[in-house]
């Protein structure tokens, strides 16, 4: 199982969300930022640097919002996903294809990694319901 952190980062009313490359797996779904945790790293360092790595911003990184393991048909995942702030920096798209802010009503408009379903879920339920 791979150990894989990711960032709710809130600019008011809307979270941003960001499309993944065309040649990567699960090309061009959408996701919340982030990736896998390297050895050595705890979750929240991970996070940090991939923020970092993917839009050249600097995170202060909170509490936990939900954790979830999906299977797909190439890997196993644990993905931990913290509420996070941006401390500097102004997302840029280094890595994905897109990157967009958008509000809960608008999760149903986008194609999200069938790892995300659960949290998107929880997501309309807290924040929209």
């Amino acid at each position: 199982m791979v150990e894989v952190v990711a960032a709710l980062i809130w600019d008011d009313d809307r979270f941003l969300i960001c499309q993944r490359p065309a040649n990567k797996a699960r090309a061009l779904l959408w996701e919340f930022v982030g990736g896998k945790v390297e050895p050595g790293e705890t979750k929240e360092q991970a996070l940090v640097r991939e923020c970092r790595e993917e839009l050249a911003i600097t995170l202060s990184v909170g509490d936990v919002f939900m954790d979830v393991v999906h299977t797909y048909p190439d890997i196993t995942v644990h993905l931990t996903l913290f509420h996070a702030t941006i401390a500097q920096g102004v997302p840029q798209k280094l890595e994905h294809n897109d990157i967009q802010w958008i509000t809960p009503s608008q999760i149903p408009a986008y194609d999200f990694c069938p790892a995300d379903d659960a949290i998107l879920k929880r997501i309309i339920e807290v924040y929209h319901g």
